[in-house]
């Protein structure tokens, strides 16, 4: 059996909605990060079998071929998109590294990317005759089921759970903190001469947050400053076989997992697939180096981590989505960009967890160790 490693890591800015990137489409936020990707690894002589791309709200076309072709990767590199909402990027990861392992293929770029900026309108067929409705989002869950908004979603687990305001916004502003004091301008392909994310602020401390007014519901806990933002980006990882990368730096993929959880709170989606990757691997929570959770809301990571027994104080060491923005269908990707940057080229710890809530009450986790 093949062994799955990953060898290049590259993304984009993180950019605000409507600003750096607000014209650039989901292809063109890819495509530079492929082709960057692609020159990194030309070393290993070695075809590109396939492309796959995580996305929610592109223009449809199958965005992965589309980035492909525009990243010049020639006609014969095929592409496929994956829609698994906001684990979407890591879940492309996982496809890529099961056919690796399964010795179908030898080499593919997957990640992930979202335009929130230039992503289609879409509306409700018309009805006898009437006005077709805008919809904002589809449904994460069919009729018979809860099928709250995130938002109203973070703010319902956070009363159940006992998460207050003051936590999150402690937590949010560690976020920002950490994020303000890092270097990312080694893993940052630059777009639209956007080299920087934009939503990192300094001085956003925990007292400046708490001045903030709950976004979602009246007497809620979470706000704009403890909760990700709308965002832009792409992120694209070189996934290939342990042998074919020999003496490269590389971080080999031990394990994922996905799983489904309750509807009504999505957020704690990633504590049965990170326990099922566990279980999985025989690795123990306490093995584990550093832990990347996606940041959609201060509520979500810290019910994750009271659930699963795990320090806040070892999520995200370098801040998160709350600090950085969270492009949905890019952000799994990202938060192995942001183990590969740490574990592999600062000569970091063995073990890294990545790990995303979706829509819909689902979660995916993934395994990664230094290979070399």
């Amino acid at each position: 059996m093949n062994v799955p490693v990953i060898v290049a890591a590259k993304r984009t800015a993180i950019g605000i909605a409507g600003h750096g990137f607000a014209d650039v489409t989901a292809p063109e936020l890819a495509a530079p990060v492929l082709k960057a990707v692609a020159a990194e690894i030309s070393s290993l002589d070695t075809p590109i079998d396939d492309v796959i791309l995580g996305n929610c709200l592109g223009p449809g076309g199958d965005v992965a071929r589309v980035s492909s072709l525009l990243a010049g990767l020639g006609v014969g590199v095929p592409g496929v998109t994956v829609d698994r909402q906001c684990g979407s990027g890591l879940d492309a990861v996982a496809q890529a590294a099961s056919r690796i392992r399964s010795g179908e293929e030898t080499l593919i770029l997957a990640g992930g990317v979202e335009s929130a900026s230039t992503s289609p309108w879409r509306f409700w067929p018309p009805v006898d005759g009437a006005e077709p409705v805008r919809y904002t989002r589809a449904p994460f869950a069919p009729h018979g089921f809860e099928d709250p908004d995130m938002g109203v979603a973070a703010d319902d687990l956070a009363r159940i759970r006992g998460i207050g305001r003051e936590r999150q916004d402690a937590y949010a502003a560690r976020s920002f903190a950490r994020a303000e004091a890092c270097d990312f301008s080694a893993e940052i392909v630059t777009v639209n001469d956007v080299a920087t994310d934009e939503r990192i602020r300094p001085n956003m401390t925990a007292q400046r947050l708490g001045r903030l007014r709950p976004t979602f519901t009246s007497d809620g806990t979470v706000t704009a400053g403890n909760s990700c933002g709308i965002s832009d980006g792409a992120a694209v990882l070189a996934i290939t076989t342990a042998e074919r990368a020999a003496g490269m730096p590389a971080l080999r993929i031990l394990g994922s997992a996905v799983a489904g959880s309750d509807p009504a709170l999505p957020g704690l989606g990633p504590v049965p697939a990170i326990e099922k990757l566990l279980a999985r691997t025989g690795v123990g929570l306490g093995d584990i180096d550093i832990v990347e959770i996606t940041e959609a809301f201060a509520s979500v990571v810290l019910a994750v981590s009271d659930e699963v027994g795990l320090d806040e104080d070892r999520i995200c060491p370098d801040g998160g989505a709350i600090a950085m923005g969270h492009p949905w269908g890019a952000s799994g990707a990202i938060l192995l960009v942001r183990l590969a940057s740490r574990m592999l080229h600062t000569g970091g710890p063995g073990l890294g967890l990545a790990a995303c809530a979706i829509g819909g009450g689902q979660g995916i986790a993934m395994l990664v160790e230094r290979a070399t």
